[in-house]
């Protein structure tokens, strides 16, 4: 219903460069810079202009992108409204999300998306926050699981819908007989001369720790680099360091570790948020699949017992 034009001159808009619009709209680089130039053509603007190496959008473009954000959120809107009007929704619909969204999450909402929409394809992706924003922008996603960092596009932007879902506490996790196993309450600030053991630079999860210990008041000495809970359970398990883990994550049951709730002002947490495009909030699929990750995720928040492994 939207030239398809006006869909990569926002991916451009969104990332700065062409090569990383293409990447996200599976377009060669070419592809998008030949369908900015028809958009250009057709309305008779210059869109973009060279700036170093790079290139920037011009004040044209800005004005099509904010007229093209009014007709996006319009277009969805209609969609939402036209589902209403029969028996069954039907078409496509795709969930995206984060690692531990993608295991806990979003299953079950595709499992009602299922039964309740029995016409309807459903599809799950699982993807880092930033590339969720990503499929929502290129249409290649519908509802989005994602965690509040700084380098997602805040709560303001009107190209999103962007709601709180809940907040996942971090946990600190600590080899079996750790000075801080014997302590009745834990900060992370306690935690601040240990070595510690993060995601790679530039992941969500590395951002995730850095933030939560600046905001104790230090910097965490890094020792070790590990993506994956298990691998980094695994090396506190050996002595290596210790880590944050949120509460959703599973850990594995065998290793001979501490889980550790954290106390204090702030509390660590990482923040989940459901995202949609602007205007298709109240679209039947959209709300079959948010009440069932919301009633999900209330039930997915055990508490660890104090100086106990975890449940």
């Amino acid at each position: 219903m939207i030239d398809p034009k006006l869909r990569v001159l926002q991916l451009v808009a969104h990332h700065g460069t062409v090569t990383a619009a293409a990447q996200a709209l599976h377009y060669t680089p070419s592809a998008v810079s030949h369908q900015l130039r028809q958009l250009a053509a057709d309305l008779d603007v210059e869109l973009v202009v060279q700036s170093g190496r790079g290139i920037r959008l011009t004040a044209a473009a800005a004005t099509v992108l904010r007229h093209t954000e009014i007709l996006q959120a319009q277009v969805e809107r209609a969609r939402a409204e036209l589902a209403t009007t029969t028996d069954d929704t039907n078409g496509s619909f795709t969930l995206c999300g984060f690692s531990t969204a993608a295991m806990h999450l979003l299953p079950p909402a595709a499992a009602a998306l299922r039964d309740q929409h029995s016409n309807l394809t459903v599809r799950v992706i699982e993807a880092e926050p930033s590339r969720c924003f990503d499929l929502l922008l290129a249409g290649d996603a519908d509802l989005a699981l994602l965690i509040a960092t700084a380098e997602t596009p805040p709560g303001s932007d009107t190209r999103f819908d962007q709601r709180p879902l809940l907040d996942d506490p971090l946990d600190l996790v600590v080899p079996d007989g750790h000075r801080l196993t014997t302590q009745r309450t834990v900060t992370l600030a306690d935690a601040a001369d240990e070595s510690w053991i993060v995601g790679r630079p530039g992941s969500t999860y590395h951002h995730l720790v850095l933030t939560a210990c600046m905001a104790a008041g230090f910097t965490p000495n890094i020792a070790h680099y590990a993506d994956e809970w298990d691998t980094g359970t695994a090396l506190v398990a050996h002595g290596f360091g210790i880590i944050l883990v949120p509460r959703l994550a599973r850990l594995h049951e065998g290793w001979p570790v501490t889980r550790l709730p954290l106390h204090g002002e702030p509390a660590p947490a990482r923040r989940i948020l459901a995202a949609t495009r602007l205007g298709s909030r109240e679209h039947p699929a959209v709300t079959t699949a948010l009440n069932t990750i919301t009633s999900t995720a209330g039930s997915l928040l055990p508490s660890p017992r104090p100086g106990g492994r975890k449940e």
